[in-house]
């Protein structure tokens, strides 16, 4: 049973507003992250290849381009630099001769890894001084804002990776 008052007709917007500066102080944490992975430079632009890449193993450059909204030239320039950096490499694509397969090295799996243990170190140093409840409330906030983003994007793969969030009714 909701006991919360109706919402106010503000509440989207204000909402949004307090989304947008979670997202931005994220950004300081991500960057911080990010710098102590490796003192490789990869801008974001290159770092949505690499996730691209981790979710789309054997992608060809047509298929990142438009998974990313990027031209071709860009996206290839962007691949080249990666793969200077031992990060990806293309391989001919077992159904046409003509097509390159994009993957991941061993080398690009380890920067994403750490990179990600980076991050998640950091959040969890922020989380673990939220209350029990604060912490039950963002987890439905955030399962929410999924599920809204999944059915704006119904033609797209859902956004989770790997298991779902946890269900809140059982946190």
């Amino acid at each position: 049973m909701d006991t919360n008052p109706a919402p106010s007709p503000r509440e989207p917007q204000e909402t949004a507003q307090a989304a947008r500066e979670l997202i931005e102080l994220l950004e300081v944490l991500w960057e911080r992250g990010r710098d102590m992975v490796s003192s490789t430079p990869v801008s974001a632009s290159q770092l949505r290849v690499l996730y691209s890449l981790d979710r789309e193993e054997g992608i060809n450059l047509r298929s990142l381009g438009e998974l990313l909204g990027s031209a071709p030239p860009s996206v290839s320039r962007m691949c080249d630099r990666l793969e200077a950096l031992g990060f990806v490499q293309r391989l001919p694509s077992p159904v046409s001769r003509r097509q390159l397969e994009l993957h991941l090295t061993v080398r690009g799996k380890a920067y994403l890894r750490d990179l990600r243990v980076q991050r998640e170190e950091a959040l969890l140093t922020v989380i673990s001084g939220m209350s029990p409840t604060s912490r039950k409330a963002l987890l439905r906030g955030l399962t929410g804002f999924q599920d809204a983003l999944d059915k704006e994007r119904p033609s797209a793969p859902p956004v989770r990776r790997g298991a779902p969030l946890k269900d809140v009714r059982s946190a």
